[in-house]
């Protein structure tokens, strides 16, 4: 989201106008996409197969974000399904997050997100517990970035200890205990999904326990299509399984048919009521090529499976043992229009994200020194200096030494003592 503010602290007309933008979210297990194990191999699990497979299901879906487990730990893997998979053909626009492998897995997490419409801010390490638990931080992009502040979204990505079992239960728990403590410590932050392959059969499991019924409430998360229980085997909740695609074992792909609801997409408070300038779109979510249909039956078994095109079905079926799941999100922009009377400039302008130094282009009525000042969301001043102006257009380059990554309030006093205030992403 863009909102470009301007306060005055005596007349001024103003004119918002608010725009939506709509992103669509893909997360999928990738069964061991890179790997050759003793058991997904390249006959079973052929990478080149995988790479037209997931093209197919990304070129249907159409994600702007893509989250994945189990691809390799290998960097050179991750850049393969970048270029093989996503950017093809006519397509040029997906970037990859960073990669981290601090719990030393041989398979990891990996986002992909549209450079149309997303910028990667940072990534860190909720938790290294077997797998490490990424916390993907990215900010909406457009060309009026510029013209104010933008909006964050943070993609917890996690693949949880698969089996049944009360050891691998309770390890489930510790990995998600370990999430939900690192969410409490940054509780300042906004706009968080959490998604991934968590390996849980019903809503009572410890580990989704914590992040469904947390005794933090502020720090819950919400199933967006509100179908919690006893998932497992329950042809009740056929609608939601993502696992099994396959009726029988090929040795790398799980059998079983479809059966277990094990792949989620879980939305913060914040994203479920829009309190922040993002919100879920319902009745998006849903397991892609999942009819319901097909309770401990392959996706593409009898009765004919309509949900999605043959080739995508195809695709599924054969890419992975796990369907993928999407939903969509809507993003606020709001733009405002303003006239100013009584200040000494009619504009600032500035090159948005701020590097090292910030670039100003300041439209003056009056030669003039304005005060710049600089905030932290919490209110603190951390920069202040005198800006010389004359009449007509400045072109300004201000350092910022020290100043850490983060969103900072910007304001601007002429010698009357009106204000622009912007907001922009070091």
């Amino acid at each position: 989201m863009k909102r470009f503010s301007l306060i005055l602290s005596i007349a001024f007309l103003s004119l918002s106008l608010l725009a939506q933008d709509t992103l669509t979210m893909l997360q999928y297990n990738l069964l061991n996409y890179g790997n050759n194990t003793g058991y997904c191999n390249s006959g079973n699990n052929n990478i080149s197969d995988k790479d037209n497979y997931i093209k197919t299901i990304v070129n249907y879906i159409k994600p702007d974000i893509f989250t994945v487990n189990e691809i390799s730990e290998s960097p050179a893997i991750h850049q393969r399904l970048l270029d093989n998979a996503l950017n093809t053909g006519s397509t040029t626009h997906y970037r990859l997050a960073e990669t981290t492998n601090q719990a030393g897995s041989y398979i990891v997490n990996e986002l992909y997100y549209n450079y149309d419409k997303l910028r990667f801010y940072s990534v860190s390490v909720a938790q290294n517990y077997i797998r490490d638990a990424n916390v993907y931080k990215l900010y909406y992009y457009s060309s009026d970035l510029a013209q104010g502040d933008t909006v964050f979204i943070n993609c917890i990505v996690t693949h949880l200890k698969a089996g049944s079992g009360t050891d691998n239960s309770n390890k489930r728990k510790i990995m998600a205990q370990n999430i939900m403590n690192w969410v409490a410590n940054h509780d300042d932050e906004t706009n968080f999904m959490l998604m991934g392959d968590f390996n849980v059969y019903t809503d009572e499991e410890p580990a989704i326990v914590q992040f469904l019924y947390n005794s933090n409430s502020s720090i819950r998360f919400n199933d967006p299509v509100n179908r919690l229980g006893p998932w497992n085997n329950n042809s009740n909740y056929a609608d939601v399984h993502t696992q099994s695609t396959h009726a029988s074992s090929n040795d790398c792909a799980s059998g079983g048919g479809m059966d277990d609801r094990f792949d989620f997409i879980l939305i913060s408070n914040d994203v479920k009521n829009g309190t922040h300038d993002v919100s879920y779109i319902p009745g998006t979510y849903h397991a892609v090529g999942q009819d319901g249909k097909h309770f401990n039956k392959s996706v593409n078994s009898s009765p004919t499976n309509t949900s999605v095109p043959s080739d995508v079905l195809n695709a599924l079926y054969h890419n992975s043992d796990h369907l993928p799941v999407t939903m969509k999100i809507k993003v606020n922009k709001t733009v405002g229009i303003s006239e100013w009377k009584n200040s000494a400039f009619a504009e600032v302008g500035f090159a948005n994200p701020v590097g090292e130094k910030l670039k100003l282009t300041i439209e003056a009525k009056e030669t003039n020194r304005l005060t710049l000042q600089i905030f932290s969301l919490t209110g603190a001043k951390v920069f202040e200096r005198s800006v010389d102006v004359v009449k007509g257009t400045n072109y300004k380059e201000i350092s910022l030494p020290g100043l850490n990554k983060g969103l900072y309030v910007m304001k601007f006093y002429d010698n009357r003592g009106n204000v622009v205030v912007k907001k922009f992403v070091r």
